[in-house]
């Protein structure tokens, strides 16, 4: 694979739990909980490194514990963090979690205020990096104008994640600009206008999202799989079942760093879609957020 990928977003601490039993509001809730490096970024970065594909992350760091974590993680995977910003006086951002026993996330918050300082003058910075990618990987963590200035400047292809049904009106002003879009049903409401209940109303809202300008629209529907648009072509897949259902936290950005890597291979719309299902469902048999066993063969291995 020629080039490298740059992936523009979030990197976080995380901090997660799992009850035991099923949650109780305002009660003490045994479980288990433990602290991981984390960020819609940061793990499509980890992802893409485990699957071979150089990277490089533009993301803001604090100058924190939390900072020093981060870079000796990404200096262990290959992943260049050389031109991301730091921001001594600042916290590196945090995002605390808590999980059912099932594994499904229930509740969240989030403390992402550095990100305010990717600036489009930041990326004014970077875009000659951008510009040399063989594609650019956006999370909506990235302030709204900073994204719209990178669709207005990039011109290596977009890829786009939406983070967050609050997040996603960030991308609008980018959707024209877009290779590919992996919007969730939340996410995809948020963007079209539409709601997202059934067969019928995800493929206008996939519809939708098209004329926005996207060439690519994959709207995933949690348990029921995908639907994957391009043109005038429409596919529905199933989700692709795992061994077993331990963590479900990163199974987006595992999809989302398949899509990329499927893409840069010249995949077809179906081909990606088969990739990205197969590792979310790698992702979904590790308790980390980015299973460490990710790799191509263990993809094709679920595609069988």
């Amino acid at each position: 694979m020629d080039g490298y990928v740059a992936v523009c977003g979030g990197v976080n601490i995380d901090v997660g739990g799992r009850s035991h039993a099923p949650l109780a509001a305002g009660d003490s809730n045994p479980g288990v909980i433990r602290s991981s490096l984390g960020g819609v970024g940061r793990n499509i970065a980890h992802n893409l490194a485990l699957l071979g594909v150089p990277v490089k992350l533009f993301t803001a760091l604090g100058g924190d514990d939390g900072a020093r974590r981060i870079r000796e993680s990404c200096r262990a995977l290959g992943i260049d963090l050389f031109r991301a910003l730091t921001v001594p006086e600042a916290a590196t951002s945090g995002y605390l979690y808590i999980e059912g026993p099932d594994g499904d996330m229930a509740l969240a918050l989030s403390d992402m205020e550095i990100y305010a300082r990717l600036t489009p003058d930041y990326f004014a910075s970077v875009m000659d990096a951008l510009n040399a990618a063989a594609c650019v990987v956006l999370d909506a963590n990235l302030p709204a104008e900073s994204i719209d200035y990178i669709a207005a400047h990039c011109t290596a292809p977009l890829f786009a994640d939406p983070v967050s049904g609050a997040k996603a009106p960030r991308l609008r002003g980018a959707l024209p600009r877009l290779h590919t879009l992996k919007p969730n049903r939340i996410e995809a409401e948020a963007l079209s206008g539409v709601a997202v209940t059934d067969e019928e109303s995800a493929l206008r809202a996939a519809d939708a999202l098209l004329a926005a300008g996207p060439r690519r629209v994959f709207l995933t529907l949690g348990a029921d799989g995908v639907l994957a648009a391009e043109g005038r072509e429409r596919v529905r897949l199933p989700n692709v079942h795992g061994a077993l259902h331990v963590n479900a936290s990163g199974c987006g950005d595992a999809f989302t760093a398949a899509l990329v890597w499927a893409a840069l291979r010249g995949a077809p719309l179906r081909r990606c879609a088969q990739y990205a299902l197969a590792a979310a469902a790698v992702a979904l048999e590790s308790d980390e957020t980015v299973n460490p066993a990710m790799c191509e063969a263990l993809i094709k291995s679920r595609m069988e």
